[in-house]
């Protein structure tokens, strides 16, 4: 059965809206956690979400632009989520504003402003572009759709019934109960749970633990074609099912999200870690 997210009131999503371009901290939109989490009815979540803003730019004390792409760093523990278009819009707010402190001191203000709003320490990383060495990657694992072509899809919306324990004819690896694996699939797509535009992720799983079987998996994580949630719930969704349904020893569930108003989103779930090993950067972002 599908977990259906309740819409949050009061956003920014779907208005028509003015673009203020001085610097302006209140335009910062937090959204309580819980509302995905009572939803999916588990609270119990370690990790990061990874925020890239592309387009953030201001004036130094002379009135020059200065240009940089920002890191953002929200801990899963947080009790609320930056609602997306009001991080935009506060990032504009940045525009025609003069910092005399240069990049040091619009992280500092950064920093400040983020943790208020997530009710929780955020980290920060401004990196001015003359500094700024991004790289391309493709997230861990065997991509699912490559290795599963053929595979028959019926359900678009959240199904974990979808998910079955592997055959023990296809089961290769197990030593005892315990197989480790780490599949993935450029396929994900959701939708915005206010306005219904589509979100487009790639999508990691590594586990270990008993054997997912890897095409019931394909047709679960294509299930959310149609569903209504935020990054980070669906995120959430899937490592709760997952979580539920199967015994692990180590679980972790990274998507990294394509850019909507200049910003991309890459949630990260682990049984264990608060951070990824590699923080990825997919080609479509």
């Amino acid at each position: 059965m599908a977990v259906l997210m309740p819409e949050p009131q009061g956003t920014a999503l779907g208005l028509t809206t003015v673009y203020a371009d001085q610097y302006d901290p209140k335009l910062l939109f937090p959204i309580s956690r819980n509302i995905g989490r009572d939803a999916i009815g588990d609270h119990d979540f370690i990790g990061t979400d990874i925020w890239r803003m592309y387009e953030f730019s201001w004036l130094n004390a002379n009135g020059l632009p200065q240009a940089a792409e920002v890191d953002v760093f929200v801990p899963a523990s947080s009790p609320s989520i930056i609602e997306s278009k009001s991080l935009k819009l506060y990032q504009g707010s940045f525009a025609q504003t003069r910092f005399a402190g240069g990049a040091e001191q619009v992280a500092a203000i950064l920093k400040r402003d983020l943790s208020n709003a997530a009710g929780a320490p955020v980290e920060v990383a401004v990196n001015t572009l003359d500094t700024w060495t991004p790289t391309i990657d493709d997230l861990p694992g065997e991509l699912l759709e490559e290795a599963f072509p053929d595979v028959s899809i019926t359900d678009f919306e959240v199904n974990p019934e979808l998910l079955e324990k592997a055959p023990a004819a296809i089961d290769t690896d197990v030593k005892g109960n315990i197989r480790a694996a780490v599949w993935r699939t450029n396929l994900f797509r959701s939708l915005c749970p206010v306005t219904g535009q589509p979100d487009y992720a790639s999508v990691s799983i590594a586990l270990t633990g008993e054997a997912v079987d890897p095409r019931s998996l394909l047709k679960y994580l294509v299930s959310y074609r149609a569903h209504r949630g935020f990054h980070e719930q669906c995120v959430e969704q899937i490592f709760h099912d997952l979580r539920s349904r199967f015994t692990f020893t180590a679980l972790e569930v990274q998507a990294c999200f394509t850019r909507r108003g200049g910003i991309d989103i890459n949630p990260y779930r682990s049984m264990s870690s608060k951070m990824p090993e590699f923080v990825i950067r997919e080609g479509r972002q």
